[in-house]
């Protein structure tokens, strides 16, 4: 079988449905490396390319933007707002902030329509009711086609789900990092989508059970994370982001590799 993101299998936001292994854009700038990456996902496979707008002052939007202008077939752009760099790097749901930045991003991302609208960080100044409330009307008037959160506890997520239909949920998590359980859990029951971020431990290459399982499976620590995170959940979605070709093919391949259930109990028992 030729190298496909397709291997990891699919999962559902709202109507779309996107193969199990996505892009992560936080670093993305204009360059060719980047312009390289973005233009070979599709071939891979890869439909769900993952962004905000304060991603490298916006050039992450504006890089996916003008490269993939003409967006393949089936292709979800998630982008996120709600969060202010230029501040500081802390949130701000302010409605006119937020009405600004989508419109931004729209301009960026060459879209009338955002797909996969998350609000990046929950304002502690302003009740989630409201500003899910305000995304839910920017979703009425078709700029958003649906909605996700951003590190948000299960008391927000259902506070959020009472106002609007939540697809998706963007919290850290990987098999070092587990202070999320609860979330993925009641995504897992509930067919929210799980969206990993830093899928990959910061620590894995220091840890002897990763390492000894992946030499096992002749993959590198990275992809036995991933697949770790694949057999975890069937909501989960993880988006590791590169800006090399190689390490885009070798993290797709990680939607191949199958644990076996004493690894995957060993990994468990790592957080």
């Amino acid at each position: 079988m030729s190298l496909h993101a397709s291997a990891a299998g699919q999962v559902t936001l709202g109507d779309l449905t996107v193969n199990r292994i996505g892009l992560g854009t936080n670093r993305v700038t204009d360059t060719e490396a980047a312009r390289a990456v973005l233009r070979h996902t599709a071939e891979l496979g890869i439909n769900f390319i993952d962004t905000a707008n304060v991603y490298q002052s916006g050039q992450s939007e504006q890089t996916i933007g003008d490269t993939l202008s003409t967006y393949p077939e089936g292709i979800v752009i998630a982008t996120k707002g709600g969060y202010d760099a230029a501040a500081g790097w802390v949130p701000n749901n302010d409605q006119q902030y937020l009405e600004e930045e989508l419109q931004k991003s729209l301009r960026r991302l060459k879209q009338q329509q955002i797909q996969l609208y998350q609000l990046h960080r929950v304002d502690p100044e302003i009740p989630i009711e409201e500003t899910v409330g305000w995304i839910k009307e920017q979703q009425s008037k078709g700029l958003i086609r649906h909605i996700g959160l951003s590190e948000v506890t299960v008391d927000l997520l259902e506070r959020a789900r009472k106002v609007a239909t939540i697809v998706s949920v963007q919290n850290e998590y990987n098999v070092l990092q587990r202070k999320h359980e609860d979330v993925l859990q009641y995504c897992d029951a509930n067919g929210i989508v799980f969206i990993p971020f830093y899928p990959l431990a910061k620590k894995k290459s220091a840890n002897d059970a990763v390492l000894s399982i992946a030499e096992a499976h002749n993959a590198t620590a990275t992809q036995i994370s991933i697949a770790w995170l694949l057999r975890k959940s069937k909501v989960m979605l993880p988006i590791p982001g590169t800006l090399s070709v190689a390490h885009l093919e070798s993290n797709v391949a990680a939607g191949a590799i199958e644990l076996t259930d004493e690894e995957f109990n060993r990994l468990n028992q790592l957080a």
